[in-house]
Order: structure tokens, then sequence, then C-alpha cells
């Protein structure tokens, strides 16, 4: 349920859409087409559904611009319903900040500069000479290292663990379970086979606007940063190795796992389970199918997928082709032995009649 509601004529003005219907209706909540009822606003991505908005009981409705207007409820016709939904959602459940300050029962270092508009949970540790700007929230459980720092609007969920130095922007959101500035795995290999770890001095840096999921893993830099950038969105279960850089508003989804000191370019999109390679360089609006595995950089807008990677309309057919291999192979079986027929005939000695008269 939102906290807030909002009138029609607000709400196309909030997303810069076309109003068809009464401005002063008000609603509540933004939800499914099938759950909606008479204080909901529900959206549909595309106009050739329209059935299922003329069967739905929400108040009102996000539509494309090619929609038709005779529908039984008000309608704002927008360019993008995806992302206009996503807008007004994220507005009806805006809340002010409330600042509870420092729970008595979690424990603060030495020499810390922390803002008066925080929420620190019970059980949280917050290391020595840390810096917490306004309107911070850091969950139950949540251990914060030695000189790290943390800007304003952030929200590290329940049992998030910062290492030491590492050094948050503003408005990143950081869920459970997930470690930041581990060691990297870096270990040199002497003549009996013996494996000597090698140290790993630097930081994570995260830049503003970034959200990462839960059970992620961020390593920090053998030497230098580890350096996840604005805008980048990262699922739950993902290993970002050490000196590794992803570009601005890219997106890993799970279970990704990313080798050392491989950098990314700005949007590049690595679908579920993808592997990359270390020391190696993905430009601009690369995307990456899920399940692939990239070895070899990659050039701007290049869309892949396969383990190796290739063209991703190539892996698609080759990919189908796959999947009939039993019926070619024995296709193949059936023509091998017509060849071998036709071959021992040719084989044999030719001869011909002659006639007498």
């Amino acid at each position: 349920m939102g906290i807030t509601t909002m009138e029609l004529g607000e709400i196309a003005k909030l997303v810069g859409g076309e109003l068809c219907g009464d401005p002063a209706v008000r609603i509540s909540s933004l939800t499914s087409i099938e759950a909606a009822t008479a204080d909901d606003l529900t959206f549909l991505v595309k106009a050739k559904e329209i059935e299922r908005l003329e069967k739905s009981f929400a108040g009102a409705a996000l539509v494309p611009m090619n929609t038709k207007s005779d529908l039984p409820m008000p309608v704002i016709k927008v360019r993008d319903p995806y992302l206009a939904s996503a807008i007004i959602h994220n507005t009806l459940l805006a809340k002010p900040f409330q600042a509870r300050g420092v729970d008595p029962r979690a424990c603060v270092g030495r020499d810390c500069v922390i803002s008066d508009e925080v929420t620190i949970a019970p059980l949280a540790v917050i290391g020595d000479r840390v810096r917490i700007g306004k309107r911070v929230t850091i969950g139950a459980g949540t251990v914060v290292g030695d000189d790290v720092v943390i800007g304003d609007d952030v929200e590290l969920k329940a049992n998030v663990t910062l290492y030491d130095k590492c050094v948050l922007g503003n408005k990143v959101i950081i869920h459970s379970g997930t470690v930041i500035g581990s060691d990297g795995y870096g270990y040199a290999t002497d003549g009996m086979g013996q494996h000597v770890k090698r140290p790993h001095v630097g930081r994570v840096r995260i830049d503003d606007d970034v959200e990462i999921g839960a059970n992620v893993c961020i390593d920090r830099g053998a030497f230098g940063d580890t350096w996840i950038q604005s805008g980048v969105k990262i699922d739950n279960q993902v290993q970002v190795a050490h000196n590794v850089v992803i570009g601005p508003n890219s997106l890993l989804v799970a279970q990704v796992g990313i080798s050392g000191s491989t950098t990314l370019g700005r949007n590049v999109v690595l679908g579920g389970q993808v592997g990359v390679a270390g020391h190696i360089h993905l430009e601009d609006q690369v995307m990456v199918a899920a399940g692939s595995g990239i070895h070899a950089s990659l050039p701007k807008g290049a869309k892949v997928g396969g383990i190796p990677a290739f063209d991703v309309r190539a892996w698609a057919r080759s990919a189908a082709v796959y999947a009939k291999l039993p019926e070619m192979r024995s296709e193949m079986r059936k023509l091998q032995k017509k060849v071998a027929e036709l071959e021992a005939l040719l084989a044999e000695p030719y001869t011909t009649g002659e006639t007498h008269e």
C-alpha cells in the first residue's frame, strides 16, 4: 500500500504523459492489471494486450501512446509505460527519512565523524575514523571497517560488511550478506608448488546511485582501486575481483563473475551466470547473453553469446542447430551408408557386351 495519494493530473505531469480522463481522480498505489482495484494505478506495456486492461478494475492505467482511449478507466499515455510506472511507484512509496540516531547496542569506534541524521541499528559495528554522511541507514549486524567513508542517503541493509578504507558515494544501497573490500584471489606459486598469498592493499570505491544486491562479493584492489562507477546495478550473488572497473550505468545480473583487472565501459549488460576472463576490456554498450563465457576484449556495441562467446545472432542459429544434432547424426549415418554403397558399385569392373551378326 502506498503511503500517499496523488491526483492523475499530478501523475501525468510527473511522467510527461497525456491524460485522457478526470485529472482529479486520486490514486494511492500501483499494482498489476489483474490485482488492481478502484484506488490503484496499473500499466500496460504492449498495446496489443489491450484486452487484459478492458477486464481490469483499476482506477486508471498507464498505456503506450498508440493505445485507444475508449477504455473503462482514465488512461495516461506515455512513451514507455514500464519506465513511467517505476517513476510513479517510487514517488508513491517515498517517505521522509527518520533519523533514529545510534542505537545504544551498536558499537562505534574512535574519532568517527557521524551526521546527526543517521539511523544505526542494534549490533552494528563502526570502526575507527569512519565518516558517515546525512540520512544514512545502517542495518542490524552490519560491520563498517576503519577509515571507511560513507556519503549521503546511503542504505546498508542488515549484515553487510565493509572492509577498511572502502569509499561509498551518495544514494548507494547495499543488500544483506554482501561483502565489500575483501582480499582478492591472488597467489604466487614457488618451485615446490606452495602458494604464497599476494597482499591486497588497495580499496573499493563505489560511486553515486549504485545498488548492490544480496550476497555479492567485491574484492579490494591489489594496488589502487576496484571501482564501481555511478548508476551501476548489481544483482544477487555476483563476484567482482580485484581492480575491476565497472563503467557507469552497467547492469550485472545474478551470478556473474568478473576476473581481476578487467574493465567495463558504459551501459554494459552481462546476463545471468556470465563469466568474464581477467585483463580484458568490454567497451561501451556491450551485451552478453546469459551463461556465456568472455575470453577476449569486445568492441563497442557488441552483442554476443555462447562459450566462448561470439556474435549473438550466429550463436542463436548455432544453438538451434545444436538441438537437432541427434537427427542430423542419424541422417549422416544413412548418407554415409548410401555413399559407401555407391562407391562399392563404382569400384566393380565395368564390362560391355559385344553384339555379332
